[in-house]
């Protein structure tokens, strides 16, 4: 219990000293404070010219920003309970939260778009009116704030499926937002009540396309799955390759967290067993090859557990 207790510990203080994750963290959270401050007062802005002029559309897409909010707070949630350090009870400390908002922030996005087609398909049939004008203006601030929030995240967005569930949320809402003012432009000028739902529809399209990648991967990793960056033929070779190994048995390869990958093997080596080098070395060059930080290796001269399908 103790010597595990010590390994938790141990992985912990590696945590902290990491050169890799000290810069991050502290620009996700500023970034996760001006996103969250700036799509809350958008919100509260949004509804009270809603309500003032009694515009329906205003009033729902204050109601699908604050999606957006929630969007953030969970991805933030999810990066934060990441960095909790593992204890006796949980020695992974809480890594898998990050999967599990990402995970969240993509049903929250494709519910969301649900409901904006629902809400479109039934304009069609009752066309409202727009407020053109306050409508359009509102969503020109929306466009801003959506971009501006998209663009904290877009240096995330490329390593992490974390802050790419916020960059699709963010980016997804300046699209819609940017639907609202041309279609408000040219219902204006043309008096095309139908257009406004028609070019929601379409938005709302693009936007589940967009999310299904992040829906799938987020729940592909939910279940142990390979990363989608991680080429597990290739991990099997070079394992396969190394002087003096015979087989490898129960390869395993799986993501902690949207930011770190673990790998587990048996390797059968009939010659004995290596030095701590050859070990150092396995790890040293999963991590420079394929990104897979958390390693753990069992070299046996003769396989004694029945081999597993992987």
């Amino acid at each position: 219990m103790s010597a595990g207790h010590d390994h938790a510990h141990h992985h912990q203080d590696h945590g902290h000293h990491g050169h890799a994750h000290v810069h991050a963290p502290a620009n996700f959270n500023r970034a996760f404070a001006i996103g969250i401050g700036l799509n809350a007062a958008f919100v509260a802005i949004e509804a009270f010219y809603g309500w003032k002029v009694n515009s329906l559309a205003l009033l729902a897409d204050a109601g699908h920003n604050l999606s957006d909010v929630a969007g953030l707070v969970l991805a933030w949630g999810g990066t934060l309970a990441g960095k909790l350090p593992p204890s006796a009870r949980n020695t992974y400390g809480f890594k898998r939260a990050s999967i599990l908002a990402a995970f969240a922030n993509a049903v929250l996005l494709l519910v969301a778009m649900g409901s904006l087609a629902w809400e479109a398909l039934g304009r069609f049939n009752a066309p409202v009116p727009t407020q053109g004008v306050t409508v359009m203006v509102v969503a020109g601030i929306g466009i801003v704030v959506n971009t501006a929030t998209a663009l904290l995240f877009m240096r995330g967005s490329a390593h992490d499926l974390n802050m790419r569930g916020a960059f699709l949320h963010m980016a997804g809402d300046a699209l819609v937002s940017l639907g609202v003012v041309i279609a408000g432009a040219l219902t204006l000028k043309f008096g095309w009540n139908w257009l406004d739902p028609a070019v929601s529809l379409a938005i709302a399209a693009v936007i589940v396309v967009g999310t299904w990648g992040l829906f799938r991967q987020s729940m592909h990793l939910l279940f142990d799955g390979v990363p989608d960056q991680i080429d597990l033929g290739a991990v099997k070779g070079y394992l396969q390759s190394l002087p003096g190994i015979e087989r490898v048995h129960d390869l395993h390869v799986w993501a902690m967290g949207t930011s770190e990958v673990a790998l587990t093997a048996h390797l059968v080596m009939p010659s004995g067993h290596p030095d701590d080098a050859f070990l150092k070395d396995i790890n040293q060059h999963l991590h420079d090859q394929f990104d897979i930080d958390h390693v753990t290796v069992q070299v046996v001269k003769v396989p004694f557990t029945q081999p597993c399908q992987g």
